[in-house]
């Protein structure tokens, strides 16, 4: 009989058996995780699936709504124009009548003497200017309202009901404006700028040409369209022709802005054109909002801060208010800071030397300037409670009191000028010396015979009671005569401009009289 084994001794396969044991419960654990985690990322990743499909079926859920309202809209306005059209002719009729009718009265009021043809009272100008828009007299309408400035917001009131009488109120608005834009026809003999009257026809047009059902777009049709982006064009080329951006008058930039925002021919390819025309006028009023329309919205936080680094912390102010980015570019600070940069211009001018007479003046005059940009743009925006005025204003009273110092002039007797003596050496130049420029004053003297000059006629005899009376000068010189003792001797000849005088040496800073030009030898 074999042997028992002792249940006490451990046998060899007790101990393989147990750590068998710990690595499946590791290896079960491990899974169980893995399983958890492989669980978690598939049921996030379903839920991801299907939040997106549902953000896409409200999408086009969205879409096929605006389709239909659009189609909708569509279908509504083909099924009216008919309607449409024979209201606009019945309005046109009666416009028409009135108009004349009107035009009628003021000619009879004319030929009563009742008035010269001008009517200076807003129906007046209305009537006028809705005239030349019936009778598509573009030319007309231009010379009429260039010569009315002055009636500027009576203009702005009246021109869009006005510009409604045209046929094709686009296009005649393009003929209006073409003496001038894109290329100033006039040449460098234009005279004053009229890109005022441009801006304000443009602007005039917009409410014109919107769609009465459908806001968003303008009623251009194809042909125009093409034109005012041949102009635009035009304008472009003529821009590089005139040296840049730098070299182009910002009236010229607000058209061309306004034009492109008038029409719906923004070029999304001459962004950065667009936003370096912006950058050069941004102190122009209206530019924040041709701005936005240019599709400059992404890029106004980089042109703000552009603005700020060059100085313009006012313009910046314009525009974070027009965008909404006050948070992220607070208004109070700008303002202090242009105020700030205008207390060092006006400090620098302080310094100069060569304006050490008008200093003062100039230097609160430019603070004068700033604080009142300042103030206002407080009140505009209501920025009071942040920023008070008071002391703003207390300084611009202040400010307001400095006046231009004026320099003091030496009293010179007219009838008894003397002469240096000369024990004292040097000679005194004559009294009444001619408006030379080149005039060559000689420190020896010469003989005290003058020579009249040939543009002029014969000097009358002097007065009594001078002995030895010398010659003197014609009807435009003072009435008194030159002292018989020897005048300077002058070479060449001078031309009949008369000039000014350069000061003479021992007066201090006093300018000489000007006087007739006078011819000695």
């Amino acid at each position: 009989m074999g042997s028992i084994p002792d249940p006490g001794e451990l046998t060899e396969l007790a101990q393989p058996s147990f750590d068998d044991f710990q690595r499946q419960t590791s290896l079960m654990t491990s899974c169980t995780l893995l399983w958890k985690e492989l669980s978690d990322h598939f049921s996030s990743l379903e839920q991801d699936l299907l939040n997106k499909s549902e953000a896409l079926n409200r999408k086009i859920c969205s879409l096929d709504n605006q389709t239909n309202e659009s189609l909708n809209v569509l279908r509504h306005r083909e099924s009216t124009l008919d309607d449409a059209l024979q209201i606009a002719l019945r309005d046109i009729d009666k416009r028409t009548e009135a108009a004349l009718a009107a035009l009628t009265r003021v000619k009879e009021d004319v030929a009563e003497g009742d008035g010269d043809g001008e009517v200076d009272n807003g129906e007046g100008l209305m009537l006028k200017l809705k005239s030349f828009c019936l009778n598509m007299d573009a030319l007309g309408f231009w010379g009429f309202l260039i010569g009315k400035k002055k009636e500027l917001e009576g203009l702005r009131a009246e021109m869009p009901d006005a510009l409604e009488e045209c046929i094709d109120p686009a296009k005649f608005v393009l003929e209006a404006i073409s003496e001038v834009f894109p290329v100033d026809k006039r040449g460098d003999k234009g005279g004053n700028d009229l890109g005022w009257a441009c801006v304000l026809v443009l602007e005039s047009l917009v409410p014109v040409m919107v769609d009465p059902v459908l806001k968003s777009r303008m009623l251009v049709t194809p042909s125009v369209k093409e034109l005012a982006k041949d102009i635009a064009e035009k304008w472009k080329v003529s821009l590089e022709e005139r040296g840049g951006v730098e070299n182009v008058k910002t009236p010229d930039v607000h058209t061309f802005l306004q034009h492109l925002v008038t029409f719906g021919i923004v070029n999304s390819d001459d962004l950065q054109l667009y936003r370096k025309l912006v950058i050069a006028s941004a102190w122009r009023k209206h530019m924040p909002k041709l701005a936005l329309s240019l599709g400059l919205s992404n890029q106004m936080p980089d042109m703000i801060e552009e603005l700020i680094s060059k100085g313009q912390q006012l313009d910046a102010v314009h525009f974070t208010f027009e965008v909404g980015l006050v948070d992220k570019f607070p208004p109070v600070p700008l303002l202090k800071s242009f105020l700030k940069d205008a207390k060092k211009v006006a400090a620098s001018i302080l310094e100069d030397p060569n304006n050490a007479g008008r200093a003062s003046y100039l230097a609160a005059r430019k603070e004068q300037s700033a604080l009142k940009a300042v103030i206002k743009c407080i009140e505009e925006y209501k920025l009071e409670a942040e920023f008070p005025a008071e002391s703003l204003k207390k300084r611009l009273e202040q400010l307001e009191k400095v006046k231009p110092e004026k320099r003091k002039q030496v009293a010179v007797p007219a009838n008894k000028r003397t002469r240096a003596s000369n024990s004292n050496g040097g000679h005194m130049p004559p009294a009444k010396a001619g408006r030379l420029t080149n005039a060559y004053v000689s420190s020896f003297p010469a003989a005290p015979t003058f020579v009249r000059s040939p543009s002029h006629g014969q000097y009358p005899a002097a007065l009594p009671p001078y002995p030895s009376p010398p010659h003197m000068y014609g009807s435009r010189s003072p009435s008194y005569a030159y002292s018989p003792e020897p005048a300077p001797a002058i070479a060449a000849s001078y031309p009949t401009p008369p000039m000014n005088y350069p000061a003479y040496g021992g007066y201090g800073n006093v300018l000489a009289p000007t006087y007739q030009q006078a011819y000695y030898r």
